[in-house]
């Protein structure tokens, strides 16, 4: 298989999401948080580039502003959003150029692109993980440092820095680009940009190794559900900002326009069912009938979730087992003998000792 940092984190946060994007090959629209980003990232990239001198602060904002021009109408966003975006951009940049002259820095590569090849012996398979690092640097005391550009406002804990999967790989990728590079030679960085603030960590063999492990893992288990071509969606936060809602079946019911006398009739029964559920807890049979009937629905159209004006409804999967009776009948009875004949023994014993 050959797949990236960013697949597998894909299937981790939505299976689902996964198999539109990675099996079925659809593409999905790029959201505005994610243009914005890739913006800033192109105009370090430019930042950082010396050809043959390093443009000056002026020259990094003007390459942002015709990128953001450029991108801006690939995305839907109300002017002052797009007029917003490019200001923050150029906010951010002018912070970090004066933070960061790009003359202090010894660039090693920029947009690093590398390959780490995972060996399963058990399946006897080989599998490539690509990706691309941001910045890799050559500090003076002969070390290396991976930075990644982050632009999201939220930064993680020490603790979430240090088992990050993503430095993780970055660490893989250049050693395996680089092998005489030892890992207590390499520094990882994430550069968080709204902040203006770095966190750094460090792995030590046994912590790649054991990321080998962890990557293979989630290999097999998408091999596996290949096989039955199960990928069920997770829906969570990072919903809101999914291309592939209209088609998802906790989703594509909002979007949904009535076709059939079912699709208008689930209307009345969606307002109806919030109306008996805030009534009363008493009206459990007229309940379970109309869970019925929206069961049927799902059933019918290959939904998982449905929508009314007074809320959405979600259908839960749970998974029980299932026992053979004859053999759980047989199981107690044994136990049942075996605790009688321990009590008869207690009680002879007893007898003995009187």
């Amino acid at each position: 298989m050959r797949t990236s940092y960013s697949a597998l984190d894909t299937y981790k946060t939505c299976p689902l999401k996964y198999k539109f994007a990675q099996i079925d090959k659809i593409k999905g629209e790029k959201s505005k948080e994610q243009v914005f980003g890739t913006a800033v990232h192109k105009a370090l990239q430019f930042m950082f580039n010396r050809t043959p001198l390093f443009p000056t602060l002026d020259e990094v904002l003007n390459f942002y502003a015709d990128y953001w021009g450029g991108a801006k109408d690939k995305i839907k966003v109300a002017d002052k959003e797009k007029e917003f975006y490019l200001e923050e951009g150029k906010n951010i940049l002018k912070k970090f150029f004066l933070k960061n002259q790009p003359w202090n820095f010894n660039v090693l590569d920029l947009e690093s692109r590398f390959e780490v090849l995972i060996d399963d012996p058990e399946r006897g398979e080989n599998h490539v993980l690509a990706g691309i690092i941001d910045r890799v640097d050559k500090p003076a005391d002969g070390s290396y440092e991976i930075i990644d550009y982050k632009t999201s406002r939220k930064m993680p804990s020490q603790e979430m820095v240090d088992k990050n999967l993503q430095l993780s790989i970055y660490n893989l990728g250049l050693t395996r680009r680089w092998p005489h590079i030892k890992p207590e030679q390499v520094k990882l960085s994430l550069y968080f940009l709204q902040h203006q603030e770095k966190i750094s960590s460090a792995r030590s063999p046994a912590a790649l190794e054991e990321t080998k492990k962890e990557i293979l893992s989630t290999i097999n288990e998408i091999q596996e559900r290949e096989k039955k071509m199960d990928f069920p969606p997770t829906p969570g936060p990072w919903c809101e900002w999914c291309p592939y809602r209209p088609i998802c079946p906790m989703w594509k019911h909002l979007y949904k326009k009535p076709e059939t006398p079912s699709d208008e009739e689930i209307k009345t029964i969606i307002r109806e069912y919030f109306q008996i559920k805030n009534e009363a807890e008493d009206k459990g049979d007229r309940i379970k009938m109309l869970q019925q009937k929206i069961h049927q629905y799902l059933n019918e159209k290959g939904f998982e979730r449905v929508f009314g004006e007074e809320g959405y409804i979600t259908r839960k999967t749970t998974e029980r087992p299932v026992y053979d009776k004859e053999l759980l009948k047989k199981a107690i009875k044994e136990k049942r003998k075996s605790i009688s004949l321990s009590a008869r023994r207690k009680k002879i014993e007893e007898e003995e000792e009187d």
